[in-house]
């Protein structure tokens, strides 16, 4: 024990690469799964559920978020592979749960949106992403939009809360050490 009072670093916690492998990876084939469902089945027309404010309808989107950028679907590709890489180095880097579970939402977001840039019509690089979700005067989106919005929003929490900068704390339930049978000291 080191004599300055100060404790012994614990046993290195390993990384929850697992579960976040699965969050990107379930994102992405959700994303595409209902994409191919959407242009199977909306190119025959809409589906409204609640008249006309929430429904399915198909739409192909050439630019960036809200349709912004639309001469410019190279570019936006090829910052998607950019963002992309940038997002796995902070995934790498982070402990913190909630930030972890934010950053693979828009990592598998990110990624769902590519895979249609590099293999939809009207080509690689060209692609146009599939948005079929209509909810009011909101833009048209689809699942891989839905799970950037989620995180971004879990990762504001996550840096309100100071979480994005510190790791988890022993005995947390992201922790190892946190089982339901641990015994700890008062002091």
């Amino acid at each position: 024990m080191p004599s300055d009072g100060a404790e012994a670093p614990g046993p290195a916690r390993p990384r929850p690469g697992a579960w976040v492998a699965a969050v990107v990876v379930g994102v992405v084939v959700l994303d595409q799964c209902t994409k191919a469902w959407a242009v199977n089945r909306l190119a025959r027309g809409p589906l409204w559920v609640l008249g006309d404010d929430v429904g399915l309808r198909l739409t192909r989107n050439p630019g960036g978020a809200f349709s912004l950028l639309q001469g410019f679907t190279p570019v936006l590709a090829l910052v998607a592979v950019v963002l992309t890489a940038l997002l796995v180095r902070a995934v790498v880097r982070t402990r913190h749960p909630l930030t972890l579970l934010a950053l693979a939402l828009v990592l598998g977001g990110a990624l769902g949106n590519l895979v249609d840039r590099l293999t939809r019509r009207p080509g690689f690089l060209r692609g146009a992403v599939v948005d079929f979700v209509v909810v009011g005067s909101f833009p048209t989106f689809n699942v891989a939009d839905a799970a950037i919005t989620v995180g971004a929003v879990l990762l504001v929490l996550a840096v309100l809360r100071g979480d994005a900068d510190r790791a988890p704390t022993e005995g947390t339930a992201a922790s190892p050490a946190g089982s339901a049978g641990e015994v700890r000291d008062g002091g």
